[in-house]
């Protein structure tokens, strides 16, 4: 049954529907919503904000990374403790359910205004993955002029680097996520929003389940994702 799930959910991203993706009772035990980033609309963005509640981000796949020359965040902050040293003390390595923090830069489109408003990020999701689209026809140098022509950082939408080799080490939202557009044969960045619940904590899986169920969307959990994935789901 979950095989067939999750290829309804491949059909339903290929359509820009949104599909809740829980990551793993031993992780961060959250559901995102998730829709390809190349269909995200004010709309899409207006669901997030308002029925899921978390942070807003848009995922990368690391060939993306690669081509744009997107660095990790702690990356940046850590090439910078000689200037500022509480950096160093700042360092994510604590992180209780994981080794290494996925968030990248943060980004407006330049034709957006304060670039907070459901248009403004829309339109900066969906530039940001028509550009990853477009970068595999491109050079380096080619693709990163075009980067920093159309979008300026900081910016509202929270990038996030995929690792190489999708779920092979890292088994984050980033990179099921991602994996789920790479089967779905859509440009492979996702856009996700944490659920969260009236109690203060992330939204419980029964109660995303239930909304899941509510208006008709899938819910897959992220160890039935990698199975799919190994069994060759990938295409590979």
């Amino acid at each position: 049954m979950s095989d067939e799930l999750i290829e309804r959910a491949l059909q339903d991203i290929g359509q820009g529907k949104m599909v809740l993706i829980f990551d793993s009772d031993d992780r961060e035990r959250e559901t995102d919503m998730t829709v390809a980033s190349q269909f995200v609309t004010a709309a899409s963005i207006r669901e997030m904000r308002k029925n899921a509640g978390g942070l807003i981000c848009t995922t990368a796949h690391h060939d993306i990374c690669q081509k744009l020359d997107l660095p990790f965040l702690a990356d940046v902050l850590e090439c910078n403790h000689d200037r500022h040293p509480v950096l160093r003390q700042l360092a994510p390595n604590d992180i209780p359910y994981d080794t290494k923090s996925a968030f990248s830069i943060t980004i407006n489109h330049r034709k957006t205004f304060t670039g907070v408003t459901d248009n403004d990020r829309a339109l900066t999701v969906s530039e940001f993955a028509k550009l990853s689209k477009e970068s595999y026809s491109m050079s380096s140098d080619e693709a990163r002029s075009a980067f920093g022509k159309a979008f300026r950082a900081p910016g509202h939408i929270h990038l996030l680097n995929s690792t190489p080799q999708l779920l092979s080490k890292r088994k984050g939202h980033t990179e099921l996520a991602t994996a789920m557009m790479v089967m779905a044969g859509v440009t492979p960045s996702a856009t996700i929003c944490e659920m969260m619940g009236d109690d203060g904590n992330a939204l419980s899986k029964e109660k995303a389940k239930r909304y899941a169920d509510r208006f008709d969307l899938c819910f897959l959990e992220g160890k039935d994702i990698i199975e799919f994935w190994k069994k060759g789901g990938n295409g590979k």
